[in-house]
């Protein structure tokens, strides 16, 4: 039996809202660019982004203690841009770009860090989308 011939990349489409919120909060979040970079090839751990590594590696702009770095983590998940990695027993401490993220990820990349820098008025709506959002155990 031949082999399939492999398929060409589908592209996803995504609402411009979608990724509108999706790049406020990675531009509002303490994460360097660097980060989504090496997550497009590879995942990274949540070791890897806190502490002095994170600056020394680029991924963050200032040191964050562990839980600091989960919760950004966390809500870059919510809004799609990351996703947990699984191994054989299940999630582990590392993350990967989603697709989305990717696509966020080319729309910042020709830019630099002045062109990205978040408003006043980013980094409050997107604390407000960050407050104003549903706890997972209520089903309203």
């Amino acid at each position: 039996m031949p082999l399939a011939e492999p398929s060409p990349a589908l592209s996803i489409s995504y609402t411009r809202r979608s990724l509108k919120r999706a790049e406020r909060a990675f531009r509002c979040s303490p994460f360097r660019l660097d980060l989504l970079a090496d997550m497009r090839s590879q995942s990274i751990s949540i070791r890897q982004v806190c502490g002095p590594a994170g600056v020394k590696s680029r991924y963050s702009r200032r040191p964050m203690a562990e839980l600091k770095a989960e919760n950004e983590m966390m809500w870059l998940i919510a809004v799609g841009l990351l996703r947990r990695e699984v191994d054989g027993q299940g999630l582990t401490d590392s993350f990967r770009l989603t697709p989305m993220g990717r696509q966020v990820f080319e729309h910042l990349s020709p830019l630099n860090s002045t062109q990205y820098r978040p408003t006043l008025g980013d980094h409050l709506y997107n604390a407000w989308c960050r407050w104003m959002r549903s706890p997972s155990w209520w089903q309203g």
